[in-house]
């Protein structure tokens, strides 16, 4: 079951924090654990400021995707749930509340960028991250051109 939190427990953020920090050390291994690790306690304080959505099994956060305006801040799956399509589950959700939705994701996470141009995203542009020296892809999501392709 999706659900928008609203006001987030503290339950609910440590779940959804802990779901953050294996994904990300899993996703890019690419990038030093450290990194992830000194940059958790900024994304926890600015974390509830995010529009969160949250897929729930059992009343246990197993996914959550986090949106600032139409800017997805990511999309973040436990692992063992990782192949029951909860991530386009969470990205339906949004698309319903979108016409445009932006992202930034690294250039060698294959599966992420896989996972975007299946589900209508668009290569945009490329940059180097600063504060981790790799490259990123800027995507984007536009329902008017997705709508244009399918018809």
């Amino acid at each position: 079951m999706i659900k928008r939190i609203d006001v987030i427990t503290e339950n609910e953020l440590n779940q959804i924090m802990k779901i953050w920090l294996n994904c990300n050390i899993d996703a890019h291994n690419f990038i030093s654990e450290k990194y992830w690790q000194d940059n958790y306690d900024y994304v926890k304080d600015i974390l509830p400021s995010a529009e969160l959505f949250a897929y729930y099994k059992n009343n246990v956060i197993i996914g959550f995707l986090g949106l600032t305006d139409n800017y997805i801040a990511g999309i973040f799956i436990n692992k063992e749930f990782c192949s029951l399509s909860i991530g386009t589950k969470l990205l339906d959700t949004i698309k319903k509340k979108r016409s445009i939705l932006n992202l930034s994701v690294y250039e060698k996470n294959k599966r992420a960028i896989n996972f975007y141009l299946k589900n209508g995203f668009l290569i945009k542009d490329k940059a180097i991250d600063t504060s981790t020296d790799e490259l990123e892809y800027q995507m984007q999501w536009n329902k008017q051109t997705v709508n244009l392709r399918k018809g």
